[in-house]
């Protein structure tokens, strides 16, 4: 009720201004025309070349001047009071429109925090998009491909010095059916972002996207940057959807850097990004090193930073993010290289020892598993990997993936074929962590002949000594009498469950066969429910 006293009151307080604006402008336009023929009167008279009548003359010359800036000056008040008032009109009926706009879809998770005041029409267009993505690629197509990101990386990051003469860089980005100008983006960050003298080249893999954005369009763009830089991007497209491991090994056979960078699409570097990975490497070429990745929303595309920290993993091979080994906390700087156990997905290699050392597995299948299996190599084989704090991407989290809704049985074989080859008499912990018998469990896992061959070939080290060195925080599983579901004897539907998270508390909850239901029993007593993580 105030509100529309105050609107009302406003609408009359305007008109009023108006109206006395323009009843000044009549009064000012007579008063002018009086001067101006009273003017003409005296010069028509005959004795008007006499000094009296020719101050007379000037004086009203004067006046009939300020008239003129009068006048200007309430036009000009006049013309603006009437934008106001239009402007005022056009916000309250955007406003009145905005009320009346039904929220689509009330269920999506890209509409949970996002999309206020959007028309129906855009409502419709950046829901398709979400489903189609995973993130919001309508926001993404509006926003500028050079968009500025902060500077998150530990203080100390800015003051150090890199040498001039690095390796150069492939950066290779792998995509299937991203948004245009998700991968447009990407590129212009690396260019942007990169060091010309360092950057040798960026390779877009295709793993055959049927989007049509991906061709012609994304030609086009290409060429934009050719005119900037003739010959940077180079294209590998599949011919069929090979997967995400061996997308990642087309674009490492194409690379000719001396060291390769391999990303995923939907990605912008920091500022100073490449410089302290190359440098790494320069010092020691048995080092893989990963950048530490900042969060980009799915939804609003904003960026939350993330504190530096160890790629790990669980027995089911699902990453996680883990703490440093204690002595790197010890030295005080966040801006110091740490040991890590694996990679996210986003390894940065010197380009032959990548080669020397197997690349992937391209027995992998479709995702997951991958970046596990590499890390655990890498370590077993004389290298080692390090998460450098003071290189950062940002990185977009999808709210699902474009290869499968659920990768939970790829990732479960994939993680079979890693436990087979690397994991030695711990490989049932895998078994055990998917809930499946050590035996006859019916999942192929294809011909691991040739990683045997090779693990012996490079002479590697027993994954205990993994256990030991690089891992500790890993249980072992060493103590464990049974494990699977534990099943209500008197209602068969419903079984053990961990129960809300935080909090541990079990309850019972209709049966399923996700990990919050996986049980051990262990020979100290003690019942485990819930996915199996680390020890710490």
């Amino acid at each position: 009720m105030q509100r529309s006293s105050r609107m009302r009151s406003g609408w009359i307080k305007g008109s009023l201004l108006a109206f006395v604006v323009a009843a000044g402008l009549f009064y000012l336009g007579s008063i002018k025309r009086e001067v101006r023929a009273h003017s003409e009167r005296l010069r028509g008279a005959r004795n008007n070349d006499s000094i009296r009548q020719k101050g007379m003359l000037m004086r009203m010359g004067e006046m009939e001047d300020h008239i003129d800036r009068l006048l200007a000056l309430m036009e000009k008040m006049e013309k603006k009071e009437l934008e106001k008032q239009e402007n005022a009109a056009k916000k309250k009926e955007e406003e009145e429109e905005k009320k009346v706009v039904r929220k689509l879809y009330p269920n999506s998770y890209l509409f949970a925090k996002w999309g206020a005041g959007l028309s129906e029409e855009e409502q419709e267009e950046a829901e398709a998009s979400f489903q189609s993505y995973g993130y919001n690629a309508f926001l993404s197509d509006r926003l500028p491909l050079n968009r500025e990101i902060p500077d998150t990386r530990p203080p100390r990051c800015a003051e150090k010095k890199y040498p001039e003469d690095l390796p150069s860089l492939s950066v290779i980005l792998i995509y299937l059916d991203e948004a245009l100008s998700v991968i447009k983006r990407a590129v212009r960050s690396v260019i942007d972002r990169t060091p010309a003298r360092l950057l040798k080249e960026i390779i877009l893999v295709d793993d055959h996207s049927s989007d049509e954005d991906l061709k012609e369009k994304l030609d086009e763009y290409v060429y934009s940057v050719h005119e900037e830089r003739p010959g940077l991007v180079k294209r590998v497209r599949h011919s069929e959807r090979l997967g995400l491991t061996r997308a990642r090994l087309s674009g490492w056979k194409a690379a000719a850097g001396d060291v390769v960078a391999i990303l995923d699409a939907h990605v912008e570097v920091h500022v100073q990004w490449a410089e302290p990975l190359l440098a790494r490497i320069k010092e020691d070429r048995t080092v893989m090193v990963t950048p530490v990745f900042d969060k980009v929303n799915y939804d609003d595309l904003a960026l939350v930073p993330y504190v530096p920290a160890a790629d790990a993993f669980d027995w089911a091979m699902w990453c996680m993010y883990e703490s440093f080994r204690p002595e790197w906390y010890a030295l005080k700087d966040q801006s110091l290289p740490g040991k890590s156990p694996s990679v996210m997905g986003i390894v940065v290699a010197d380009r032959k020892f990548f080669g020397e050392i197997g690349s992937l597995d391209g027995g992998m299948k479709i995702y997951g598993g991958e970046n596990v299996e590499l890390g655990i190599r890498v370590w077993l084989c004389g290298g080692s990997i390090e998460v450098i704090p003071c290189s950062k991407i940002a990185h977009i989290e999808r709210a699902s993936k474009p290869y499968l809704r659920d990768l939970s049985e790829m990732v479960k074989r994939n993680a079979l074929r890693v436990a087979e080859v690397w994991l030695d008499e711990y490989k049932h912990n895998v078994n055990i962590a998917w809930n499946i018998p050590f035996e006859d469990h019916g999942i192929d896992i294809g011909d691991v002949s040739e990683r045997k061959a090779l693990r012996e070939r490079l002479n590697c080290k027993p994954f205990k000594w993994y256990l030991d060195h690089v891992y500790p925080l890993l249980d072992p599983l060493k103590d464990l009498l049974a494990y699977g579901v534990l099943i209500n004897s008197l209602k068969p539907g419903l079984c053990i469950d961990q129960g809300p998270m935080p909090g541990n508390t079990p309850i019972t909850y209709r049966c399923h066969p996700y990990s919050s239901q996986h049980c051990r029993y262990r020979t100290d007593g003690q019942l485990h429910v819930g996915g199996l993580k680390s020890q710490q």
